[in-house]
């Protein structure tokens, strides 16, 4: 019986979102037979040690996985589960995504004390976020917004919406449906109105490249439909260099499972203010093409100008 030690970030969602996914390992296990049982090993990234910063100031892509792939390159932990939009493009050598499970509802959501949507807020109404991405995109449509840093843990940031007075604030879907609080929706932002980070939505289950065995168990737990809309948003992240620094989103959707299913695909960059909001769209095969398409349309729309001023910035 071979103990596969799991590695994940010690906030509430990431040990519950790992523990639905070692679930689902564990009852393929007991389907087929295999001799594995799980433990799982909470590690302490550095985003989850600077609260009071926001992300772009801080490192942006990175900041919540760096710790947990130093445990699993050096053989301390077997796999790594990690929110799919907190994953850098480039991963470390000798290290690969071994799965991408059935993903979560990938919009953003509005919650407030009010039901009101975001339409019906009143003028200069603060809203909370640490994410440029959704400041962006929310001044967009509402430039008297005031938009207001949020960090913590996501039970945290739903206090804040009281204790700090804000109209509303804005968070994952899927991290508010994976904890149970979906009830606290107040409004579901559509992609056509706020579109999502790079594999909002979905995780990331990371292993060793060299690791056969634990390879062959993850293969059983993807999701062929989620790892190719995720392949071409990542390839969309990578050749614009995306992180948390620059306002940056993209969605793919595909109609099925099958390994030929058309990928499509609307990728967004924006000013940091709002003033200028690009957006751009593809269709294919082949996920990576997808991805490459919308960046280069963005590109030559001027993104590489506004990803420059954002970095800057």
């Amino acid at each position: 019986m071979r103990t596969i030690k799991v590695g994940t970030r010690q906030s509430a969602l990431a040990m519950t979102q790992s523990g639905q996914a070692i679930d689902s390992l564990r009852q393929l296990v007991a389907e087929a037979g295999l001799p594995f049982e799980f433990e799982v090993v909470p590690i302490v990234t550095r985003g989850d040690r600077i609260l009071n910063v926001t992300l772009s100031k801080v490192g942006g892509k990175g900041l919540f996985v760096k710790e947990i792939e130093e445990a699993l390159l050096g053989g301390e932990i077997d796999i790594a589960i990690h929110s799919m939009k907190d994953m850098p493009f480039e991963l470390p050598e000798g290290l690969m995504i071994g799965c991408v499970p059935p993903r979560e509802d990938p919009r953003d959501a509005l919650v407030n004390l009010s039901s009101s949507t975001l339409s019906d807020l009143p003028p200069g109404a603060r809203i909370g976020t640490s994410s440029l991405r959704r400041s962006a995109q929310l001044k967009a449509r509402r430039p008297d917004l005031r938009i207001e840093s949020l960090r913590g843990n996501i039970d945290t940031r739903l206090r804040k919406l009281e204790s700090e007075g804000l109209d509303a604030i804005v968070l994952a879907a899927a991290g508010l449906r994976r904890m149970g609080w979906g009830d606290r929706i107040t409004v579901y932002m559509e992609p056509e109105d706020c579109l999502p980070a790079v594999g909002q939505g979905a995780l990331a289950i990371e292993c060793r490249t060299a690791d056969a065995e634990v390879r062959a168990l993850l293969s059983r737990l993807n999701d062929t439909a989620a790892e190719r809309a995720v392949a071409a948003e990542r390839v969309f992240l990578g050749l614009l260099n995306g992180g948390c620094q620059v306002p940056i989103g993209a969605y793919a959707t595909t109609d099925s499972s099958l390994p030929d299913a058309v990928v499509s695909m609307t990728g967004m960059v924006a000013a940091a203010d709002g003033s200028v909001l690009l957006k751009a769209s593809a269709s294919g095969r082949d996920p990576a093409e997808v991805g490459r398409l919308v960046a280069e349309q963005l590109m030559s729309q001027g993104a590489d100008a506004l990803l420059a001023e954002a970095r800057d910035a």
